[in-house]
């Protein structure tokens, strides 16, 4: 064969050179990923460090204030009240976010408001108990102290499972095989906030994305500058320039004869914040009133820590990656879980009316500053801090249009889908056992979520309808999670199908991650997740 193909190149001209013996080769395997800035331990100057932390402030702002703005009005409240709920969350996930920072998984994580748990704060919003409250204020204030209560009992869910190491003990045996399901859909799942959020206003959204991608990904390549300066701060420069060209639209007119659902949407003036915050405010614990508890509401809230808890350790392993860390050690993870659970109780004791998680949006921009430094996120939580207390400040941010943020998601999500995706270059590809895994959880994390999502937006209830409203929501907010879902599923046939065989434990990538599952077999590991001022004296990691 080689003879007549050397031949036939002869009678044309030559043959094309043999390719090198190192161009066959695959890609090396990476532990960390390269080519990142600056990694988890080296922060960058000053400067850049305040506005790279700025930048993850506003990236952030967008969950904290769509999530108010859907609940509030439901439960009797006004702009005030909204601006109020706005401001505590923003205040609470300061504190949670550098709780996380120096005394949880370390890792550089913005610790925020949370989808997962907008399904049983709506159950609670919708209970009859409340139906019957002719003053709108007080209905709103009834309900609050309801999902305050029910928050307060369900933060003992993730601070058991995660200080007492039984997370630790299950995520010794997730694999790089089964971690990838978890992982890509912690970002992906979230497809349904990211373009159907543009569509909704698609002449501020969609230059809001051209713009980034612009900035981000052309405009260093066309310009071949020494500093990363557009790629680094693409968010700042596309959404100054949106949102100023969405302020020309909301001034010029153009949408006064609009539909009030599209006016809402697109003008820069629509939100009420501005006007309903005060100019400074410091939230208290108790600032609502004293909670009440409702043994039903707490069920569902249990659900939605404990799916936030699985989530969360799929978007902490896609910070890990972006912060060019080694994969987490298991007992790091169950201190984080445990650290996210205090977290949600001290959202119960101010009164944020949602529970913290780990937010995807920041892991992903993590991705496209190559920045992962734990100091800038240190710093964003001083200005979530800040803007919190100066609530007019704050409003004039948290104004931004939805559609502006929406367009952020559908970057920032698809990179940490692909954080999930690349732990596949520790898995042999080759292995049905593999394609079968990874295939079927992953179509069922998408396939059984959207059962549940599009049979409860027909019947307005989920598929379980019993007569216990509290073990429907748990149902219902259960498998309706895709990360939970396909991490589940995967997790199972991961450690359940050929364990035992020595190529399946090399095939699944068990075996790369050895020397990561506790925190002294590797020093790197030590560097990166180790508690300050000596502290693991007192709080060991196994």
């Amino acid at each position: 064969m080689a003879g007549g193909g050397g031949g036939g190149g002869g009678g044309g001209g030559g043959a094309a050179p043999a390719p090198k013996a190192d161009e066959l080769q695959p890609h090396p395997v990476k532990d960390q990923l390269p080519n990142v800035s600056y990694c988890i331990t080296s922060p960058p100057p000053w400067p850049e460090a305040f506005l790279l932390g700025f930048q993850h402030f506003l990236v952030m702002l967008g969950t904290t204030v769509i999530i108010p703005t859907a609940l509030v009005p439901q439960m009797g409240g006004g702009n005030e009240e909204k601006a109020r709920v706005i401001q505590t969350l923003l205040f609470v996930a300061g504190i949670n976010t550098l709780l996380q920072t120096v005394l949880g998984t370390r890792l550089p994580a913005v610790i925020g408001g949370s989808y997962t748990f907008v399904v049983p704060t709506i159950s609670i919003i919708l209970a009859s108990r409340y139906s019957d409250e002719p003053d709108p204020h007080e209905k709103f204030l009834r309900i609050m102290r309801g999902t305050q209560g029910a928050l307060l009992v369900a933060s003992i869910v993730p601070i058991i499972i995660g200080f007492s190491g039984l997370w630790r003990n299950v995520t010794r045996h997730l694999s790089p095989l089964s971690a990838v399901p978890l992982v890509a859909l912690a970002g992906f799942g979230l497809y349904e906030l990211g373009f159907p959020g543009v569509a909704k206003c698609i002449e501020i959204g969609l230059p809001q994305i051209i713009l980034l991608l612009i900035f981000s990904q052309y405009v260093p390549h066309i310009i071949h500058a020494k500093k990363h300066v557009f790629d680094r701060f693409a968010v700042i420069f596309s959404v100054a320039i949106v949102w100023l060209y969405a302020y020309l639209l909301t001034v010029g007119g153009a949408y006064r004869h609009a539909r009030p659902k599209t006016q809402f949407h697109c003008r820069t003036d629509r939100s009420g914040l501005i006007g309903g915050a005060p100019w400074i405010r410091v939230p208290y614990p108790f600032q609502w009133g004293a909670p009440t508890f409702n043994a039903g509401d707490i069920f569902a809230m249990m659900a939605a820590s404990f799916i936030a808890l699985v989530e969360s350790t799929g978007t902490f392993i896609a910070v890990s990656r972006y912060a060019s860390a080694t994969m987490l050690p298991a007992s790091i993870l169950s201190r984080g879980v445990g650290w996210q659970g205090i977290g949600i109780l001290l959202d119960g004791l101010f009164g944020t009316l949602n529970g913290s998680s780990v937010s995807v949006e920041n892991a992903g921009l993590l991705a496209l500053t190559r920045v992962g430094s734990r100091r800038v996120v240190q710093i964003s939580a001083g200005f979530m801090i800040f803007f919190s207390i100066l609530g007019k400040f704050g409003a004039v941010f948290a104004s931004i249009p939805a559609p502006i943020f929406a367009a952020l998601y559908c970057l920032f999500f698809a990179y940490v889908g692909a954080a999930g995706l690349s732990f596949l270059q520790f898995c042999n590809l080759n292995s049905f056992r593999t394609k079968f895994i990874l295939g079927f959880s992953v179509f069922m994390g998408l396939s059984i979520p959207q059962y549940f999502n599009e049979y409860s937006a027909v019947a307005s209830y989920g598929p379980v309808h019993t007569g216990a409203r509290w073990f429907n929501d748990i149902i219902n907010v259960i498998f309706s999670s895709k990360p939970f879902v396909a991490g589940f599923v995967a997790y199972f046939l991961d450690n359940t199908l050929h364990v035992h065989d020595s190529a399946v434990r090399k095939d699944r990538g068990y075996h790369w991650w050895d020397k990561f599952r506790s925190l002294k077999k590797d020093p790197r590991s030590e560097e990166f997740y180790s508690l300050p001022f000596n502290l693991h004296r007192f709080i060991p990691s196994y």
